[in-house]
């Protein structure tokens, strides 16, 4: 089920909000249907440290993860991350979530997790903004694929520079090629997927507008706002904000990549990004 759609980077949700309290209240959470809760089902039992090769393809070979630790952007790396929890980690359970956006660009809930190391008797509960956007082929399947997952622990978005910035991508790099592990092998055609040049920002709030997280209340302020920035928008934006011959802009990977085709797990829970 190959995706010809464009890759990963072009599918990134920018957003800041007036506050970085991501406890969600379940009973707020808005109803999806049969194949959207499928798809949060899988994803959560990820995060629970539950990796199977069926939940992993959830996403698309092009897909990106984004998180306060790691920046994975293809599938074989994103595997790499998914299989390596349970060998961190004793147990990760979640404590609730609260469905705060259901459309057909994203699904978005705010989650807690609760997590276990295995070599030190200690448990960090983490909140965080999880952003799902959707595969547009199969947005209307009964297996939804995700193009591009952002986890944020707090009320800036990523920026996507600096010394912070360079150990997430080298962290997820890392990880996939060091793990001995016949289901991240699975995966290992994915390496070749579609990718673009990583989007920078400059911080934490560039391109990134306030919005208001909750649940129905959302719903009803995108409903009255008019049309929310488009995916064909945001491409054609962020490369006019982040022109590609830029060198000084590209990491060497960056600059593999485009020779090559013309274009960890977490590890400190208790810092911010």
């Amino acid at each position: 089920m190959a995706s010809t759609s464009i890759p990963g980077e072009n599918f990134e949700v920018r957003q800041t909000s007036a506050t970085e309290d991501w406890h969600p209240e379940p009973s707020k959470s808005l109803p999806l249907d049969k194949a959207r809760q499928a798809l949060v089902d899988d994803i959560i039992a990820l995060y629970s440290c539950e990796p199977t090769i069926e939940r992993v393809k959830r996403y698309t070979p092009d897909c990106v993860y984004d998180d306060q630790f790691v920046y994975a952007n293809d599938r074989y790396k994103m595997a790499g991350q998914w299989f390596a929890l349970p060998k961190l980690f004793k147990e990760s359970k979640n404590e609730g979530y609260e469905v705060v956006r259901s459309d057909d660009e994203v699904i978005q809930f705010k989650n807690e997790q609760s997590w276990t190391f295995k070599v030190i008797p200690k448990t960090a509960t983490i909140n965080a903004l999880v952003t799902l956007s959707l595969d547009p082929e199969t947005v209307h399947s009964d297996f939804i694929r995700v193009k591009y997952h952002k986890d944020q622990a707090n009320d800036k978005d990523y920026s996507h520079e600096g010394l912070g910035f360079t150990f997430k991508k080298w962290q997820a790099d890392q990880v996939a090629k060091h793990m001995d592990s016949k289901e991240v092998e699975y995966f290992e055609a994915d390496k070749t997927a579609g990718k673009e040049h990583v989007r920078k920002y400059g911080d934490g709030m560039g391109e990134a507008p306030e919005k208001n997280f909750q649940g129905a209340s959302f719903q009803e302020e995108r409903a009255t706002s008019g049309p929310e920035f488009t995916i064909s928008d945001h491409k054609t934006a962020t490369k006019a904000a982040n022109p590609i011959p830029e060198e000084i802009k590209r990491d060497p990977e960056d600059q593999e990549l485009s020779a090559r085709s013309g274009s960890s797990a977490k590890q400190a829970l208790f810092d911010k990004r």
